[in-house]
């Protein structure tokens, strides 16, 4: 079981690519934690901005009954990946995990690995 702090440490470490992560309150809009970033990727910014994706979604699969859960949502941008994975397990309802990537140096099948693995260990 790991933390909020070493889950994003981890993240920034064990991902190749990483720009930043945060976790995220998607009932508040929240960022509970942040690492990395930069003056031009606000975390705190995109963490409110990236929660109306993540309602939106659960509210058009509500729309369309799709009784299903959201593992992730890849947003692809020319340089960047941004990716958001809902968490599931130990108290994770209501909380998503965000990770930008430089999509020039990332792997996207083992960023989604990592996060996954990340997300299971992530006691919250």
């Amino acid at each position: 079981m790991t933390n909020t702090e070493t889950a994003l440490k981890d993240a920034m470490g064990s991902i190749e690519g990483a720009l930043g992560v945060a976790l995220v309150d998607y009932g508040s809009g929240m960022a509970l934690g942040t690492l990395g970033g930069s003056q031009s990727l606000d975390l705190n910014v995109a963490a409110a901005g990236n929660t109306d994706v993540v309602r939106a979604k659960l509210r058009t699969m509500e729309m369309l009954n799709i009784q299903d859960a959201i593992e992730d949502i890849l947003i692809t941008l020319g340089g960047q990946y941004h990716l958001i994975r809902l968490l599931t397990g130990r108290g994770g309802n209501g909380l998503f995990l965000y990770l930008v990537l430089d999509s020039r140096r990332a792997n996207l099948a083992m960023a989604r690995h990592q996060l996954k693995r990340i997300e299971a260990e992530l006691e919250v």
